[in-house]
């Protein structure tokens, strides 16, 4: 296994700037990506070598694997730390890297895919032996089977989407409080 010298972060901000300075205390090299109005941005200038992507927006930059993936073999870069946001809890993202011959620093991809869905992970965790508060994931999601398991939790539940749309919210941002039976068909 060869020594790890230069790490490439894909990000921006400060989470990018954060993520290099403790590289540099290790005595790694660092490579910032940047998009064309980031060229100048302080996560740029605080690294060892810069790789502009190009484009103006995230989708055009620091959202393109291909690029990020490029910029890393471009510069030597033996790995890539994806920070906070964009990529950093995409699986095919993890396995891009890998599969470039490159070290992804996070998670590997299964434990992101394990991870991605709230009722796999909780199922995952039951599974494993880990303490997990009352509640119900499985894949029945009717009110009548809200309702049998809400009366073996007891009152107050909190109900959380599981799907990606739900009653105009995304899945796993919103969470409706419910203190008894009657209030659970309206959340």
């Amino acid at each position: 296994m060869n020594t790890l010298t230069t790490v490439l972060v894909a990000n921006r901000g400060e989470i990018a700037c954060r993520v290099m300075r403790t590289a540099k205390a290790m005595g790694l090299t660092t490579v910032a990506v940047h998009s064309a109005i980031d060229r100048d941005a302080r996560h740029s200038r605080e690294a060892d070598i810069r790789v502009d992507l190009g484009g103006s927006k995230a989708a055009e930059s620091y959202l393109q694997i291909d690029k990020l993936i490029a910029a890393a073999q471009s510069s030597g870069a033996q790995a890539i730390h994806p920070g906070y946001g964009f990529l950093s809890e995409n699986a095919a993202f993890a396995r891009a890297i890998e599969s470039a011959g490159l070290i992804f620093l996070g998670p590997p991809a299964s434990a992101i895919d394990a991870m991605g869905s709230k009722s796999a992970a909780k199922a995952l965790m039951e599974t494993a032996g880990v303490p997990l508060v009352p509640g119900y994931h499985g894949e029945a999601q009717d009110l009548e089977t809200f309702r049998e398991a809400c009366a073996r939790i007891g009152y107050p539940v909190l109900l959380k989407a599981r799907r990606r749309r739900w009653k105009g919210h995304e899945g796993g941002r919103a969470g409706r409080p419910t203190r008894r039976s009657p209030g659970l068909g309206a959340a």
